[in-house]
């Protein structure tokens, strides 16, 4: 997407694009009867189920083992995918080659559409182009907003990485932070990155950039711990994912640091810590939505030739805040396990 260009109608034009896709979503799902229940679950589908013929979706992510993130998206894609009569096959692999190869399987199923995240978009290049040889619709969701036009994605869903980190840099401002580690749990992920270089632009004091390896809790509590030891300057943990950063709430007590953590994105257990004041405060991208939409988008592109956001917007599900002011609004959903 060319970002250099009217940032106000850039981020406006999405919202309308969601809530045309909603108008469009109930008025051809009105049916309360017909279409069989997704494979992969659907609990928290609407009443209304679609009577168009069956389809077959795969979303594929990046997700790595234990990232409850991933467990938000997932759901919000299923309930898509019961109420639109689709079964869906969900796959994933944080490794960019393996990712590839599940895409691959996904076009050799001959399914309808393909949904996936490119965290790594230079190594998923070559396999959507496969897809759309093979006149496969694809969408993409999460990472990737930067690159999802370049490698011809239909839509896209989520959040500009880089506004977000922005946004959190100058709230980092207001609260009187000084100095910040940002925690960056996947090395070459282009949307952490992103998260990290739009705090950095904004915060007004130093930003210090800390790699761990995500896969492997023990070492990231380890190596935050050591950096909080080693820098007792250090006044703010900016974390990028929920389950770090209630493992670097873990690290702070370890290093008898001083230091308060906020993040971004959400779980149910973040949102407790919220409301207790251990966490104070997490950027919300949506993720619940980011699943569903881009089921439905593919949904909608079958039955009805529709585009969200024209081809050329991207669907903005983020960035908003939630802290201790606001956090009892959401926390009944994220105890569902949708926010």
């Amino acid at each position: 997407m060319d970002r250099s260009s009217h940032p106000r109608s850039r981020r406006i034009a999405p919202v309308v694009a969601v809530a045309a896709a909603a108008a469009l979503t109930l008025a051809g799902c009105s049916s309360s009867s017909g279409g069989k229940k997704s494979e992969e679950g659907g609990a928290n589908a609407s009443a209304g189920k679609a009577t168009t013929p069956r389809m077959t979706v795969a979303l594929v992510t990046h997700q790595s083992p234990g990232d409850t993130f991933w467990d938000i998206v997932r759901k919000g894609a299923e309930a898509a995918a019961a109420k639109d009569n689709i079964k869906l096959i969900y796959s994933h692999d944080p490794n960019a080659g393996n990712q590839s190869n599940l895409v691959q399987n996904a076009i050799d199923q001959k399914v309808d559409g393909i949904a996936i995240t490119l965290a790594k978009p230079d190594a998923l290049k070559t396999v959507v182009g496969k897809a759309k040889s093979a006149n496969i619709p694809v969408v993409g969701l999460n990472s990737g907003l930067s690159d999802w036009k370049k490698l011809g994605l239909m839509e896209f869903f989520g959040q500009d990485e880089s506004v977000s980190g922005e946004a959190f840099g100058k709230k980092l401002n207001d609260l009187g932070a000084k100095h910040t580690v940002c925690v960056i749990q996947e090395q070459g992920n282009v949307g952490l990155t992103q998260r990290c270089d739009g705090v950095k632009k904004t915060f007004s004091g130093k930003t210090d950039v800390l790699y761990v390896n995500g896969t492997d809790m023990p070492s990231v509590k380890s190596t935050i711990t050591a950096k909080l030891k080693q820098d007792s300057s250090i006044d703010y943990v900016t974390a990028l994912g929920a389950p770090y950063a209630l493992t670097a709430v873990q690290s702070v007590s370890d290093a008898g640091s001083k230091a308060k953590v906020a993040t971004f994105d959400l779980n149910k257990d973040l949102t407790t810590a919220i409301s207790k004041g251990t966490i104070q405060f997490a950027v919300d991208q949506q993720p619940y939505l980011q699943g569903y939409l881009a089921i439905d988008s593919l949904w909608l592109y079958k039955n009805n030739g529709n585009y969200m956001g024209g081809g050329e917007q991207p669907v903005l599900t983020g960035p908003a805040f939630v802290d201790k002011s606001n956090v009892e609004a959401v926390s009944k959903y994220a105890a569902n396990g949708t926010r």
